[in-house]
């Protein structure tokens, strides 16, 4: 009985051994890759202005909650973040108070029209 059964799994392991496994595979393109990577850098560079405690107290006074909102950021599409991105680079440099509140009211926009807070009534 028990040699039954082994003969049996040992025939039924050597038939599926022999089935071909199918791998899928497509070349990707520079700009596809290029695009990918200013994604990811888009995202960090967002999540870092996000993580300056000014930033995260002006959230917090506007009732948004900083995870969440780093969670948001983290889900943006391309377009989403590139029209963020050129409107954070075209900020005046030196950080000050002004700058500060636009790129939160950019982040809060975007999520407003986006429609995970309501914010703005």
């Amino acid at each position: 009985m028990i040699k039954r059964l082994t003969s049996y799994l040992m025939i039924t392991i050597l038939l599926f051994t022999g089935v071909p496994l199918q791998a899928y595979a497509g070349v990707i393109g520079t700009d596809q890759a290029i695009a990918a990577g200013q994604h990811a850098q888009r995202i960090e560079r967002l999540q870092e202005i996000l993580s300056h405690e000014e930033i995260k107290q002006e959230l917090v006074l506007r009732g948004v909650d900083p995870v969440y909102a780093s969670e948001r950021v983290a889900a943006l599409t391309q377009e989403e973040l590139a029209s963020l991105a050129g409107q954070i680079d075209n900020l005046p440099a030196g950080g000050d108070a002004i700058a500060v509140l636009g790129v939160v009211f950019l982040v809060l926009l975007i999520l407003e029209v986006v429609g995970v807070i309501n914010i703005f009534k």
